[in-house]
């Protein structure tokens, strides 16, 4: 019963499978495009933001430096921005936001990933299962028929039924490439992310090394200025212990 049911389905071919694949690649196409312009929209150079930006913040412009993050068109500038304010908080804020705001900039980046992975990897059994569907038929039309002419239509139906392989392929291929190609300008994005973020630590703590070796200066330099003045007081007092004595006598 199962059987028969399967095999009713199978003999309507594998041409409803063809039209699916063209669906499927108009869509990746769709999303391929989509994703071209965004990254190049905010495409950029970001290591040369990332030196502007250290030499405003080197320099206490820390006004030009959000105007220079906020002007910038790159992905990397709008995920400092956000973490920029909580350089406040020292190293460990700054790496936690920048953290934070880069796993939230993820979702923008990776979308439409999940369909252009899934369907390189399986547009080709996609493919294969029209072949098989084909196949099916092609067979069923052999069993039917014993001529000359049915033979030449079976093997006209087996071709045809390979078209939906090589379809699979043609639909795969370039979803495959576009995916990698995505991924691999996710992980410099990232990659960018990282690098200014550890530049902007890293002059946080030079900061507070300057602060710290400021701050053990000016607490020698208070004793020093203790003693002198108590050098001061003690030479100024002596003429006047010496002159008691005098005085009595």
């Amino acid at each position: 019963m199962l059987i028969e049911r399967l095999e009713r389905v199978a003999l309507y071919g594998g041409t409803w499978v063809l039209y699916l694949m063209m669906l499927l690649s108009v869509l990746s196409i769709s999303v391929m495009i989509e994703r071209l312009i965004f990254f190049l929209k905010h495409g950029g150079d970001a290591d040369k933001l990332g030196d502007k930006l250290i030499e405003r913040l080197h320099a206490d412009d820390r006004a030009g430096a959000e105007k220079l993050l906020r002007e910038s068109k790159l992905i990397e500038a709008a995920v400092v921005r956000r973490a920029l304010p909580w350089m406040d908080g020292g190293p460990a804020s700054l790496a936690e936001a920048l953290d934070a705001e880069m796993g939230r900039k993820r979702k923008d980046l990776e979308r439409g990933m999940t369909f252009l992975g899934t369907l390189g990897n399986n547009a080709p059994f996609i493919g294969l299962f029209g072949t098989v569907l084909g196949v099916i038929q092609a067979f069923h039309q052999l069993g039917e028929g014993q001529n000359k002419a049915a033979m030449g239509n079976v093997m006209t139906g087996i071709a045809e039924a390979l078209i939906a392989t090589g379809v699979g392929l043609v639909v795969a291929i370039p979803a495959v490439v576009a995916f990698n190609m995505a991924q691999k300008r996710i992980g410099e994005i990232e990659g960018n992310v990282a690098s200014i973020g550890k530049q902007l630590l890293a002059l946080l703590k030079y900061d507070a090394h300057k602060a710290a070796k400021a701050a053990r200066h000016a607490e020698e330099a208070v004793p020093a200025e203790h003693r002198r003045d108590s050098d001061a007081e003690e030479t100024s007092t002596e003429p006047a212990r010496r002159a008691v004595p005098a005085t009595e006598a």
